[in-house]
């Protein structure tokens, strides 16, 4: 099973390359790695942090523009010397799909290269045998990368898988999943933990792309956390959740309530709940605030992620909650779409494909 790196910045597999789409040096991963970190860059910053000397970068440089995966941005005139041109990645440059496997919902998304999502599709999930279920899901695969163009189509770099550590009882074993979509697709297949993968993608395309260390929680049918410490992704050992996310939620609700068939929809927006939620909200901070607590006594950390699929405005209302608790954190929501997990499955083949350590 070729299993993507819980680093966001860690090769997973060179052995098959993209064809026209090949980086082929060292270097020419280390000037993407740049760029998919920071939006835009120069010559003269990638002199500065790589250590390459011009000459060197001017012929990377030109080597992924005639690949089509970096572009010139406008000349920066107004300062001492000649005009500075910033360099950024190509949005159409490269693609990729990302697969998340979650408790009630499987996501699809396909993203470009600087990770805005093209397709987002939520399959719920059924009682059929696990046979169908694969063809379905490569079905539903094919579908969304015949939604872009011949020509985008020959530059997927890949298939993120983000999927549960155990397993979902009622889903496919990972590597018969893994081993059947590789051979159906055509195409390399990465796998990661959902959580770490989320983790990833918030690293490389969300709120924690500037961040070098941060503390990451994952607010789904449960909470999860992981740590964050010079772009190494840390989840303990063992795959350790907290009973405060969605599912609480759905239980405490009364039986035969409304909103709780529209916790798990695919439009991010709940109907009106009751006292419920505020109860629940609170629970919810309260151990967002003891968790990232128990950890500032041995690390020192700054900013605290929240992603999730449930509405902004609620991941917004704990991060408050997390700020007036501990005024020397900064809480803030992640910014990969109402689909973490599957954005951050989407980043595996490029953090795989493109980057270094």
């Amino acid at each position: 099973m070729r299993f993507a790196p819980p680093n966001p910045l860690r090769i997973a597999d060179r052995a098959s390359g993209l064809n026209s789409l090949s980086v082929r040096s060292h270097n020419e991963r280390l000037v993407l790695s740049l760029l998919l970190q920071n939006e835009t860059t120069t010559r003269l910053e990638i002199g500065e942090k790589t250590g390459l000397s011009a000459q060197t970068i001017s012929v990377i440089v030109r080597s992924l523009e005639q690949e089509a995966l970096v572009v010139r941005g406008e000349a920066q005139k107004g300062r001492v010397g000649p005009p500075t041109t910033p360099l950024m990645l190509n949005s159409e440059g490269a693609y990729s799909v990302g697969v998340s496997v979650g408790y009630r919902n499987t996501h699809i998304v396909v993203v470009d290269f600087i990770g805005n999502v093209q397709h987002h599709r939520v399959m719920p999930h059924t009682t059929s045998d696990t046979s169908d279920a694969l063809e379905v899901l490569a079905l539903e695969i094919h579908r969304a990368i015949a939604g872009l163009s011949e020509s985008r189509r020959g530059r997927i770099a890949g298939v993120g898988l983000a999927l549960p550590t155990p397993p979902i009882r009622s889903g496919p074993d990972h590597d018969v999943l893994h081993r059947y979509l590789e051979d159906e697709l055509g195409l390399p297949v990465f796998v990661q933990n959902d959580i770490t993968a989320a983790a990833g993608g918030e690293s490389l395309f969300g709120a924690a792309r500037q961040l070098q260390d941060f503390l990451y929680f994952y607010l789904g049918a449960r909470l999860h956390g992981r740590l964050v410490l010079n772009h190494q992704i840390y989840n303990g050992n063992s795959p350790l959740s907290y009973d405060v996310g969605v599912l609480a939620l759905e239980r405490a609700l009364p039986k035969g309530d409304p909103a709780s068939t529209k916790l798990w929809a695919e439009d991010p927006i709940w109907p009106p709940i009751g006292p419920e939620l505020d109860a629940w909200q609170q629970v919810c901070a309260e151990s967002l605030v003891d968790l990232t607590r128990s950890l500032l006594q041995f690390i020192e950390l700054k900013t605290v992620v929240l992603s999730s699929f449930v509405p902004a405005e609620i991941c917004a209302a704990l991060c408050t909650l997390v700020r007036q608790e501990i005024p020397s954190v900064n809480a803030v929501v992640g910014r990969t779409s109402a689909a973490p997990k599957a954005v951050g499955a989407a980043s595996l083949p490029f953090s795989s494909r493109f980057m270094v350590n």
